[in-house]
């Protein structure tokens, strides 16, 4: 009688199989970590939607082509139209205006006239605005400032925690 050998088979080498399985599943997990992260990106860019109403398109008076330059900058669809114009005792006259898309955006110049309206100095323009439960727009600067406007005030709070309230005193 013969003994069995247990090395009878010729063994192949796990090497390379190994290597490659390791590759394929790394690039797996960074898709999958990168596809979750931008969506965690995403949320985290816009409120919640229990703190969002849904809006309806508005027709509206269309928004200054300033705004609409702005607009078409930051990739809004199509005209940007008037949800909200007000002017603050300070002169400042503030627009949320509303894409084809439905997003909203946000644009104030304390500048008065056109000679005077300078973007990032006289104005500021900034996309990703909100509706919060109260129906104030609500708006974030690149800063941390957070603007909130409805018809009767402009609230501005700053990144320092300070705030400064400017009244409406009209359209």
């Amino acid at each position: 009688m013969t003994p069995l050998d247990d090395h009878s088979q010729q063994r192949r080498p796990l090497f390379f199989p190994v290597v490659i399985a390791t590759v394929l599943l790394t690039i797996i997990g960074m898709i999958g970590g990168y596809l979750l992260g931008e969506e965690r990106n995403r949320r985290s860019a816009t409120p919640s939607q229990s703190s969002t109403p849904v809006l309806s398109l508005v027709d509206g008076p269309a928004c200054p082509a300033q705004t609409q330059k702005a607009g078409a900058i930051q990739g809004a669809t199509g005209e940007l139209v008037q949800v909200l114009r007000v002017r603050t005792a300070r002169k400042t006259v503030v627009w949320i205006c509303q894409d084809r898309a439905g997003q909203l955006y946000y644009h104030a110049n304390k500048g008065g006239t056109d000679a005077e309206w300078v973007e990032n100095k006289t104005a500021l323009f900034l996309a990703g605005v909100w509706q919060d439960s109260n129906g104030a727009y609500v708006a974030t600067a690149v800063d941390g400032a957070v603007f909130s406007v409805d018809p009767n005030r402009l609230r501005i709070t700053h990144a320092d925690g300070r705030e400064e309230t400017q009244k409406v005193v009209g359209e």
